[in-house]
């Protein structure tokens, strides 16, 4: 295998794959290779819907090699250290490989660690998270042995996570499967955010807020998790109030769904190519790194403020493509990413609100009618629409 490759990429899911196919239709004399350690390649936005026994799991994972577009070198090896000086990347398997460009997309990382005691109970004792292909189906299995007079806690940490709506979306499909018990109230829920508001942008949270008081789930705000004891049902919140001042809490609970604390992968915040908070930093609108011009980047462990979604990948992936090949061939970047996110946030069953803003938290809506309503048109998208269209067109490069 050669050492040298004119377009090097770290990450094989979603925004690695994506720029790499639209790179070679537009341009396909291109080498490529892309680094990537894992053979499994996931659909991760069904995960809420296996969550809620609606989707199969099994349908969310394919082989890596799949994925990967005809003409691009697989390096099955995991980034580990980046020199950008010298133009160079080398694995944890001690290789070395250089490059004429560089485009990072190596994902976030989930720290399940930092919740004290997480990692031991997680998958038992009625704590789960649907943030992992293991555990999604056991949230369905936690729900559905809910009875009144328990409680279930659903959790949001304080850090960026992908996909900022799927600590609610599991939470209105357990609010709905009550509901359709006749337990609405009888089962406490509970919405322990260490966010300040239900949602960022009002008009979305407006329409949650419906919902949250529908379902008569409580919600805590400036809740941040930060241990579990699954043997005794006890969650333990670092609690902030308005004058800045932290104290604990306990919250008993028969299920807990957990999303854990979240960051750029460690060998991204130990290089070069991060910012102070660890992000890889670049400019927000043309996805140029803003120390080294031939390094670009996307997804979710960049800077640029948006939501950390695959819709957004979708839009900076084009945007990439597009100002790589203008550096290349020696022209001004003519590519712009405005920020645009897209949350499709499951209410309940057969109700989605599609929420689209960009990074001013302009709602940048698709359709032409109001998207803050929850509607059955826009749960389809979600459960067959957009999985069908992910394996088939983006990974593709055609969307």
């Amino acid at each position: 295998m050669s050492q040298h490759f004119q377009i090097l990429i770290i990450g094989g899911g979603n925004a690695g794959i994506s720029v790499a196919a639209q790179l070679l239709l537009k341009r396909p004399g291109l080498q490529i290779a892309i680094i990537e350690p894992s053979d499994r390649h996931y659909y991760q936005p069904a995960w809420s819907l296996v969550g809620g026994g609606t989707f199969d799991i099994h349908k969310t994972v394919r082989a890596e090699s799949s994925v990967i577009p005809q003409g691009v070198t697989w390096i099955k090896e995991a980034a580990e250290t980046l020199e950008p000086e010298k133009n160079t990347v080398i694995t944890r398997e001690g290789n070395t490989y250089t490059y004429d460009q560089l485009i990072a997309a190596p994902g976030i990382q989930l720290n399940w660690h930092l919740v004290k005691g997480l990692k031991e109970t997680l998958g038992r004792n009625g704590v789960t998270s649907n943030y992992s292909f293991d555990y999604a189906p056991y949230t369905w299995e936690l729900i559905q042995k809910l009875q009144p007079g328990q409680t279930a806690i659903f959790t949001s940490p304080g850090t960026p996570v992908k996909c900022g709506g799927a600590p609610q979306k599991i939470m209105y499909l357990a609010a709905d499967y009550l509901k359709r018990k006749g337990w609405t109230g009888k089962v406490n829920i509970l919405f322990d955010t260490a966010g300040g508001v239900i949602f960022g942008i009002k008009k979305y949270a407006v329409e949650l807020q419906k919902k949250v008081d529908e379902y008569q789930i409580k919600t805590n705000f400036k809740h941040d998790l930060i241990a579990i004891d699954g043997e005794k049902k006890e969650a333990t919140f670092k609690v902030t109030d308005a004058e800045g001042v932290s104290h604990e809490v306990v919250h008993q609970f028969d299920m807990i769904h957990v999303v854990p604390p979240q960051s750029a992968p460690d060998f991204i915040r130990k290089s070069p190519l991060a910012n102070e908070a660890g992000w890889i930093d670049v400019d927000k609108h043309t996805l140029q790194h803003n120390k080294y011009p031939n390094v670009f980047a996307l997804g979710d462990a960049t800077s640029t403020p948006n939501a950390k979604t695959g819709a957004a990948v979708r839009k900076q992936a084009p945007v990439l493509v597009k100002n790589l090949l203008d550096f290349i061939d020696g022209k001004q970047l003519s590519g712009n990413y405005n920020g645009y996110g897209s949350c499709p946030l499951i209410v309940g069953y057969g109700k989605l609100i599609l929420a689209e803003f960009d990074y001013d938290n302009n709602p940048t809506e698709t359709f032409p009618f109001d998207q803050a309503k929850p509607r059955w048109s826009m749960w389809a998208l979600k459960k067959y629409v957009l999985p069908w269209l992910y394996w088939h067109k983006i990974l593709k490069g055609t969307a």
